[in-house]
């Protein structure tokens, strides 16, 4: 989760004018209702597991490292946000509706929740029922989340359809532009270019690997078929 430090400080989500023309002028970490979402968003996911002590906020601090000077209003805001997960669609709607046209930086947002709620070494039920509802308040469609899931939880989730974007019934042509497209955004050297710290660079060849793989695997996958039916 190392890649979610800084975030704030570092603006570590901001997309290339190109990619996002009309989102808020300066990096979203200077954006003071960026990194309030950000910081209710993660207090009430620590809830969403059905507890919330001071190890769940030590680890939330350990990814997401407030400003200097800023440490006090940040704790102070977590602190109330994680009493209840109620009110957490407010400031996903909220920072959805302000980063509309940005949606690799939402993406992004997600990548970091569900690192945190991998921190104690697994995502509960109640977890991921948050973090596909964050998702879903972000606009993202289910072929999105589901590939987002993969990536991260693996398993059960790890459809190799999913983890490159597309639908199982795609033809080759479509399923190989939905493979180059999820494996350009998740290129380390894209991710630095965004402004990410190195700490991403893990996070990024992790993806890249992942989606490679399962790229591999549906080409494996059809060669096979396309052998038993001939």
């Amino acid at each position: 989760m190392g890649f979610w430090r800084n975030i704030a400080r570092l603006a570590a989500h901001r997309v290339d004018d190109a990619y996002c023309p009309d989102c808020p002028e300066g990096p979203p970490g200077e954006d003071p209702a960026f990194s309030t979402a950000v910081t209710a968003l993660g207090a009430k996911l620590a809830k969403a597991d059905g507890r919330a002590d001071a190890a769940e906020y030590e680890a939330f601090a350990q990814a997401f490292q407030p400003a200097p000077g800023g440490e006090r209003d940040i704790r102070r805001l977590y602190d109330l946000a994680r009493q209840t997960t109620r009110g957490f669609e407010s400031y996903a709607r909220r920072l959805a509706k302000r980063y509309r046209r940005c949606p690799q930086l939402l993406e992004d947002v997600l990548d970091g929740l569900f690192h945190i709620a991998r921190s104690d070494g697994a995502v509960t039920a109640g977890e991921l029922q948050y973090l596909n509802q964050v998702g879903s308040l972000f606009g993202f469609g289910e072929l999105t989340l589901r590939r987002v899931r993969a990536l991260h939880l693996g398993g059960e989730h790890a459809d190799p359809y999913a983890v490159v974007g597309a639908a199982h019934d795609a033809d080759d042509d479509t399923v190989r532009r939905a493979w180059k497209a999820a494996l350009l955004d998740a290129h380390p050297d894209r991710a630095a270019a965004r402004g990410l710290p190195p700490e991403y660079a893990e996070v990024a060849h992790a993806k890249a690997a992942a989606i490679n793989a399962a790229y591999d695997d549906i080409v494996r996958e059809r060669r096979l078929l396309s052998a038993a039916t001939a």
